[in-house]
Protein backbone atom coordinates (compact mmCIF):
# COMPACT_ATOMS: atom_id res chain seq x y z
CA UNK A 1 0.00 0.00 0.00
CA UNK A 2 1.43 3.44 -1.30
CA UNK A 3 1.95 5.93 1.69
CA UNK A 4 0.71 9.41 0.93
CA UNK A 5 3.24 12.63 0.81
CA UNK A 6 1.85 15.38 3.39
CA UNK A 7 3.12 18.13 2.80
CA UNK A 8 3.55 21.06 5.42
CA UNK A 9 2.56 24.65 4.63
CA UNK A 10 3.36 27.92 6.45
CA UNK A 11 2.05 31.78 6.82
CA UNK A 12 3.96 33.57 3.64
CA UNK A 13 4.28 30.77 1.41
CA UNK A 14 2.78 30.95 -2.23
CA UNK A 15 -0.32 28.70 -1.63
CA UNK A 16 -1.67 26.51 0.72
CA UNK A 17 -4.18 23.43 -0.13
CA UNK A 18 -7.68 24.93 -0.04
CA UNK A 19 -10.55 23.57 1.29
CA UNK A 20 -11.78 20.46 -0.59
CA UNK A 21 -14.11 20.88 -3.31
CA UNK A 22 -18.11 21.53 -2.09
CA UNK A 23 -16.85 22.65 1.28
CA UNK A 24 -17.76 26.28 2.74
CA UNK A 25 -14.66 28.23 3.85
CA UNK A 26 -14.81 28.54 7.58
CA UNK A 27 -12.68 30.99 10.17
CA UNK A 28 -10.31 28.07 10.50
CA UNK A 29 -9.10 28.19 6.89
CA UNK A 30 -8.71 32.34 7.22
CA UNK A 31 -6.40 31.41 10.85
CA UNK A 32 -4.92 29.04 9.23
CA UNK A 33 -3.58 30.84 6.02
CA UNK A 34 -3.22 34.31 8.24
CA UNK A 35 -1.15 32.85 10.93
CA UNK A 36 -3.53 33.96 13.57
CA UNK A 37 -5.66 32.39 16.16
CA UNK A 38 -9.37 31.85 15.03
CA UNK A 39 -10.52 34.02 17.90
CA UNK A 40 -8.57 37.24 16.14
CA UNK A 41 -10.39 36.12 12.79
CA UNK A 42 -13.53 36.98 14.23
CA UNK A 43 -12.46 40.04 15.78
CA UNK A 44 -11.85 41.08 12.88
CA UNK A 45 -14.99 41.23 11.32
CA UNK A 46 -16.67 42.60 14.67
CA UNK A 47 -17.43 46.12 14.37
CA UNK A 48 -15.44 47.69 16.72
CA UNK A 49 -13.58 44.83 18.61
CA UNK A 50 -9.68 45.19 19.24
CA UNK A 51 -7.17 44.14 16.75
CA UNK A 52 -4.07 45.28 15.73
CA UNK A 53 -3.54 46.94 12.13
CA UNK A 54 -0.64 44.51 11.51
CA UNK A 55 -3.10 41.54 12.79
CA UNK A 56 -5.97 42.75 11.02
CA UNK A 57 -4.14 43.55 7.52
CA UNK A 58 -2.58 39.22 7.53
CA UNK A 59 -6.60 38.57 8.18
CA UNK A 60 -7.93 40.16 5.48
CA UNK A 61 -5.80 39.21 3.07
CA UNK A 62 -6.47 35.92 3.92
CA UNK A 63 -9.97 36.24 4.12
CA UNK A 64 -9.68 37.40 0.43
CA UNK A 65 -7.87 34.81 -1.48
CA UNK A 66 -10.05 31.94 0.15
CA UNK A 67 -13.23 33.86 -1.06
CA UNK A 68 -14.01 33.47 2.90
CA UNK A 69 -17.49 35.37 3.92
CA UNK A 70 -18.31 35.28 7.90
CA UNK A 71 -21.26 33.11 8.91
CA UNK A 72 -23.95 35.22 10.28
CA UNK A 73 -25.67 32.07 11.80
CA UNK A 74 -22.60 31.07 13.60
CA UNK A 75 -21.77 34.43 14.71
CA UNK A 76 -25.18 34.72 16.26
CA UNK A 77 -24.81 31.54 18.27
CA UNK A 78 -22.12 33.13 19.75
CA UNK A 79 -22.89 36.77 20.49
CA UNK A 80 -26.73 35.58 20.80
CA UNK A 81 -27.69 38.11 18.80
CA UNK A 82 -29.38 37.24 15.05
CA UNK A 83 -28.28 40.92 14.10
CA UNK A 84 -32.24 41.25 12.69
CA UNK A 85 -34.18 43.92 13.41
CA UNK A 86 -38.11 42.73 12.51
CA UNK A 87 -40.48 45.20 10.72
CA UNK A 88 -44.11 44.55 10.75
CA UNK A 89 -46.70 46.22 8.41
CA UNK A 90 -50.13 45.49 6.58
CA UNK A 91 -50.41 45.37 2.76
CA UNK A 92 -53.21 47.64 3.22
CA UNK A 93 -51.20 50.77 4.68
CA UNK A 94 -50.96 54.12 3.16
CA UNK A 95 -48.76 53.88 0.47
CA UNK A 96 -46.06 56.23 1.68
CA UNK A 97 -44.69 53.37 3.94
CA UNK A 98 -42.54 52.02 0.35
CA UNK A 99 -40.54 55.49 1.46
CA UNK A 100 -40.66 54.54 5.47
CA UNK A 101 -39.15 50.70 4.44
CA UNK A 102 -36.31 52.44 2.73
CA UNK A 103 -35.68 54.88 5.44
CA UNK A 104 -36.03 51.93 7.68
CA UNK A 105 -33.34 49.49 6.05
CA UNK A 106 -30.90 51.81 5.81
CA UNK A 107 -31.07 53.09 9.44
CA UNK A 108 -31.00 49.71 10.81
CA UNK A 109 -28.05 49.01 8.71
CA UNK A 110 -26.28 51.76 10.15
CA UNK A 111 -26.54 49.72 13.44
CA UNK A 112 -24.73 46.70 11.67
CA UNK A 113 -28.39 45.13 11.60
CA UNK A 114 -30.83 43.68 8.78
CA UNK A 115 -34.46 44.24 8.11
CA UNK A 116 -36.40 41.29 8.32
CA UNK A 117 -40.07 42.42 6.83
CA UNK A 118 -43.40 40.95 7.71
CA UNK A 119 -46.39 41.81 6.10
CA UNK A 120 -50.03 41.58 6.74
CA UNK A 121 -52.92 41.30 4.46
CA UNK A 122 -54.81 43.04 7.61
CA UNK A 123 -53.90 44.46 10.58
CA UNK A 124 -55.93 41.71 12.15
CA UNK A 125 -54.11 39.32 11.03
CA UNK A 126 -50.88 40.27 12.86
CA UNK A 127 -51.14 36.82 15.65
CA UNK A 128 -50.22 34.70 12.68
CA UNK A 129 -46.52 36.40 11.65
CA UNK A 130 -46.14 36.94 15.03
CA UNK A 131 -44.77 33.00 15.26
CA UNK A 132 -43.03 33.51 13.02
CA UNK A 133 -41.35 36.52 14.10
CA UNK A 134 -40.43 34.25 17.48
CA UNK A 135 -38.66 31.99 15.31
CA UNK A 136 -35.67 34.21 13.70
CA UNK A 137 -35.11 35.15 17.68
CA UNK A 138 -34.87 39.29 16.62
CA UNK A 139 -33.13 41.39 18.69
CA UNK A 140 -36.02 44.25 18.10
CA UNK A 141 -39.26 44.94 16.07
CA UNK A 142 -40.49 48.14 14.25
CA UNK A 143 -44.66 47.43 14.73
CA UNK A 144 -46.89 49.37 11.96
CA UNK A 145 -50.00 47.43 12.97
CA UNK A 146 -52.59 47.10 15.76
CA UNK A 147 -51.40 44.98 18.69
CA UNK A 148 -53.58 43.26 21.64
CA UNK A 149 -52.90 43.83 24.94
CA UNK A 150 -51.82 39.96 25.63
CA UNK A 151 -49.83 40.31 22.02
CA UNK A 152 -47.25 43.25 23.67
CA UNK A 153 -47.26 41.44 26.73
CA UNK A 154 -45.90 38.75 24.89
CA UNK A 155 -42.97 40.83 23.35
CA UNK A 156 -41.76 42.32 26.77
CA UNK A 157 -41.78 37.80 27.97
CA UNK A 158 -39.51 37.18 24.94
CA UNK A 159 -37.24 40.09 25.67
CA UNK A 160 -38.03 41.74 22.58
CA UNK A 161 -37.68 44.96 22.62
CA UNK A 162 -40.41 46.91 20.60
CA UNK A 163 -41.36 50.38 19.10
CA UNK A 164 -44.85 51.30 18.03
CA UNK A 165 -44.53 53.07 14.55
CA UNK A 166 -47.73 55.17 14.10
CA UNK A 167 -49.68 53.49 16.41
CA UNK A 168 -50.40 54.38 19.77
CA UNK A 169 -50.82 52.24 23.15
CA UNK A 170 -53.96 53.77 25.14
CA UNK A 171 -52.85 51.37 28.05
CA UNK A 172 -49.07 49.52 27.83
CA UNK A 173 -46.05 51.58 28.38
CA UNK A 174 -44.61 51.05 24.91
CA UNK A 175 -42.12 53.11 22.86
CA UNK A 176 -43.36 54.80 20.46
CA UNK A 177 -43.40 57.44 17.40
CA UNK A 178 -46.76 58.84 15.76
CA UNK A 179 -48.46 61.60 14.31
CA UNK A 180 -51.84 62.78 16.20
CA UNK A 181 -53.71 61.86 13.50
CA UNK A 182 -57.28 63.13 15.12
CA UNK A 183 -55.47 66.52 15.73
CA UNK A 184 -54.82 66.83 11.86
CA UNK A 185 -58.23 65.23 10.78
CA UNK A 186 -59.76 68.83 12.96
CA UNK A 187 -57.42 70.86 11.40
CA UNK A 188 -58.09 69.70 7.90
CA UNK A 189 -62.13 70.55 8.82
CA UNK A 190 -61.35 73.88 10.28
CA UNK A 191 -60.14 74.99 7.29
CA UNK A 192 -62.89 73.37 4.77
CA UNK A 193 -65.67 75.04 7.35
CA UNK A 194 -63.79 78.54 7.63
CA UNK A 195 -64.21 77.88 3.20
CA UNK A 196 -68.02 77.30 3.73
CA UNK A 197 -68.59 74.34 3.43
CA UNK A 198 -71.14 72.68 5.71
CA UNK A 199 -71.94 69.11 4.54
CA UNK A 200 -68.82 66.75 4.55
CA UNK A 201 -69.03 62.76 3.68
CA UNK A 202 -66.33 60.56 5.12
CA UNK A 203 -64.88 57.71 2.77
CA UNK A 204 -62.97 55.55 5.44
CA UNK A 205 -59.95 53.02 5.43
CA UNK A 206 -60.60 49.66 7.04
CA UNK A 207 -61.94 49.06 10.07
CA UNK A 208 -59.01 47.29 11.78
CA UNK A 209 -56.88 49.88 10.38
CA UNK A 210 -56.40 52.71 13.96
CA UNK A 211 -54.57 54.98 12.37
CA UNK A 212 -57.96 54.94 9.75
CA UNK A 213 -59.74 55.49 12.69
CA UNK A 214 -58.01 57.93 14.64
CA UNK A 215 -59.15 60.13 11.43
CA UNK A 216 -62.46 59.50 11.16
CA UNK A 217 -63.18 60.64 15.10
CA UNK A 218 -61.09 63.66 14.25
CA UNK A 219 -63.79 64.42 11.57
CA UNK A 220 -66.70 63.64 13.52
CA UNK A 221 -65.21 65.27 16.91
CA UNK A 222 -64.28 68.94 14.76
CA UNK A 223 -68.06 68.73 12.97
CA UNK A 224 -69.36 67.98 16.54
CA UNK A 225 -67.61 70.49 18.02
CA UNK A 226 -68.40 73.16 15.36
CA UNK A 227 -72.36 72.48 15.04
CA UNK A 228 -72.07 70.97 11.81
CA UNK A 229 -74.37 67.85 10.45
CA UNK A 230 -73.43 64.70 11.03
CA UNK A 231 -71.32 63.73 8.01
CA UNK A 232 -72.18 60.65 5.65
CA UNK A 233 -69.53 57.97 6.33
CA UNK A 234 -69.00 55.09 3.93
CA UNK A 235 -65.96 52.28 4.16
CA UNK A 236 -63.29 52.11 1.99
CA UNK A 237 -60.37 49.59 1.60
CA UNK A 238 -57.32 52.04 1.38
CA UNK A 239 -57.20 51.09 -2.54
CA UNK A 240 -58.40 53.31 -5.72
CA UNK A 241 -61.80 51.62 -6.33
CA UNK A 242 -63.07 52.39 -2.97
CA UNK A 243 -62.56 55.84 -3.50
CA UNK A 244 -64.56 55.72 -6.59
CA UNK A 245 -67.52 53.76 -4.92
CA UNK A 246 -66.86 55.09 -2.11
CA UNK A 247 -68.03 58.64 -3.43
CA UNK A 248 -70.82 56.94 -5.20
CA UNK A 249 -72.79 55.61 -2.16
CA UNK A 250 -72.27 59.13 -0.57
CA UNK A 251 -74.14 60.67 -3.22
CA UNK A 252 -76.81 57.69 -3.24
CA UNK A 253 -77.31 58.52 0.30
CA UNK A 254 -77.13 61.91 0.17
CA UNK A 255 -79.17 62.44 -2.55
CA UNK A 256 -76.65 65.53 -3.43
CA UNK A 257 -73.40 66.25 -4.14
CA UNK A 258 -71.74 66.77 -0.76
CA UNK A 259 -69.85 69.71 0.29
CA UNK A 260 -66.63 68.05 0.41
CA UNK A 261 -65.02 64.43 1.01
CA UNK A 262 -62.68 63.79 3.29
CA UNK A 263 -60.85 60.29 2.44
CA UNK A 264 -58.75 58.25 4.63
CA UNK A 265 -55.53 58.18 2.65
CA UNK A 266 -54.60 59.92 -1.10
CA UNK A 267 -55.17 56.81 -3.09
CA UNK A 268 -58.75 57.07 -2.03
CA UNK A 269 -59.04 60.73 -2.32
CA UNK A 270 -57.42 60.26 -6.43
CA UNK A 271 -59.74 57.27 -6.99
CA UNK A 272 -62.78 59.97 -5.48
CA UNK A 273 -61.32 62.30 -7.70
CA UNK A 274 -61.54 60.70 -11.26
CA UNK A 275 -65.04 59.21 -10.56
CA UNK A 276 -66.42 62.90 -9.85
CA UNK A 277 -64.84 64.47 -12.71
CA UNK A 278 -64.39 61.97 -15.87
CA UNK A 279 -67.48 59.83 -14.57
CA UNK A 280 -69.82 61.75 -12.92
CA UNK A 281 -69.38 65.43 -14.47
CA UNK A 282 -68.55 67.22 -11.36
CA UNK A 283 -66.54 70.02 -10.94
CA UNK A 284 -63.83 69.82 -8.30
CA UNK A 285 -63.53 72.21 -6.31
CA UNK A 286 -66.08 74.22 -7.67
CA UNK A 287 -69.13 72.18 -6.57
CA UNK A 288 -67.20 69.45 -4.53
CA UNK A 289 -63.69 69.27 -2.26
CA UNK A 290 -61.62 66.66 -2.25
CA UNK A 291 -59.06 66.38 0.40
CA UNK A 292 -56.95 62.83 1.72
CA UNK A 293 -54.22 62.10 4.09
CA UNK A 294 -50.13 61.39 3.48
CA UNK A 295 -48.95 63.36 0.90
CA UNK A 296 -48.62 60.13 -1.48
CA UNK A 297 -45.57 60.89 -4.83
CA UNK A 298 -48.86 60.66 -6.79
CA UNK A 299 -51.23 63.28 -5.10
CA UNK A 300 -49.04 66.33 -6.26
CA UNK A 301 -48.84 65.21 -9.58
CA UNK A 302 -50.28 67.82 -11.95
CA UNK A 303 -53.00 65.75 -13.28
CA UNK A 304 -54.17 65.56 -9.37
CA UNK A 305 -52.85 68.01 -6.95
CA UNK A 306 -54.75 66.90 -4.09
CA UNK A 307 -55.14 68.88 -0.75
CA UNK A 308 -53.75 66.32 1.54
CA UNK A 309 -51.66 66.25 5.16
CA UNK A 310 -48.38 65.43 5.31
CA UNK A 311 -46.32 63.48 7.83
CA UNK A 312 -42.65 63.27 8.68
CA UNK A 313 -42.33 59.60 7.84
CA UNK A 314 -38.92 60.01 7.25
CA UNK A 315 -38.10 61.63 10.47
CA UNK A 316 -40.05 59.30 12.06
CA UNK A 317 -38.20 56.31 10.89
CA UNK A 318 -34.43 57.43 11.82
CA UNK A 319 -36.12 58.05 15.52
CA UNK A 320 -37.87 54.67 15.49
CA UNK A 321 -34.77 53.00 14.86
CA UNK A 322 -32.76 55.45 17.41
CA UNK A 323 -34.99 54.05 19.99
CA UNK A 324 -34.98 50.74 19.21
CA UNK A 325 -31.17 50.81 19.46
CA UNK A 326 -31.16 52.41 22.24
CA UNK A 327 -33.50 49.76 23.98
CA UNK A 328 -31.57 47.00 22.31
CA UNK A 329 -28.40 48.34 24.08
CA UNK A 330 -29.80 49.26 27.54
CA UNK A 331 -33.37 47.29 27.85
CA UNK A 332 -35.60 48.73 30.24
CA UNK A 333 -36.41 52.34 30.97
CA UNK A 334 -39.28 54.13 30.65
CA UNK A 335 -41.63 54.16 27.78
CA UNK A 336 -41.60 57.17 25.43
CA UNK A 337 -43.98 58.71 22.88
CA UNK A 338 -43.05 60.75 20.68
CA UNK A 339 -45.49 62.79 18.74
CA UNK A 340 -44.85 64.45 15.15
CA UNK A 341 -46.55 67.49 13.59
CA UNK A 342 -48.44 67.15 10.41
CA UNK A 343 -48.30 69.84 7.58
CA UNK A 344 -51.40 70.77 5.22
CA UNK A 345 -50.57 70.82 1.64
CA UNK A 346 -53.03 73.54 0.05
CA UNK A 347 -53.21 71.29 -3.71
CA UNK A 348 -56.24 72.34 -5.74
CA UNK A 349 -58.90 69.75 -5.02
CA UNK A 350 -60.46 71.81 -2.10
CA UNK A 351 -61.63 75.48 -1.25
CA UNK A 352 -59.24 77.08 1.28
CA UNK A 353 -59.44 80.60 2.43
CA UNK A 354 -56.40 81.15 4.38
CA UNK A 355 -52.83 80.53 4.71
CA UNK A 356 -50.88 77.33 5.28
CA UNK A 357 -51.39 75.69 8.84
CA UNK A 358 -48.96 74.05 10.85
CA UNK A 359 -49.89 71.43 13.80
CA UNK A 360 -47.35 72.24 16.45
CA UNK A 361 -44.77 69.70 17.50
CA UNK A 362 -46.27 67.66 20.40
CA UNK A 363 -44.24 67.68 23.52
CA UNK A 364 -43.28 63.61 23.83
CA UNK A 365 -45.42 62.05 26.32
Amino acid sequence: MRKKNTVAWTPGTAARPLPGAGRRVTSYDVALLAGVSQSAVSRCFKPGASISPATQAKVMQAAISLDYIPNAAARSLITRRSNLVAVIISNLANLYYPQVLSDLSQQIARQGKRLLLFTLEREADIGKVLSDVWQYQVDGAVVAAGLSDEQMLEFGRRDVPLVLFNRSPREHAVHAVLCDQGEAARLLVSRLAEAGHRQFAVIDGPGDSAVAQERKAGVLDRLFTLGLPAPIVVSGNYDYASGGRGLRKVIDRLGRVPDAVICGNDIMAIGCLDTARHQMGIQVPLQMSVAGFDALEASGWLSYDITTLRQPVQKMATDAVAMLGELMERRGGNAERRRYCSYLVEGSTARLTSEPQRLGMMAAA
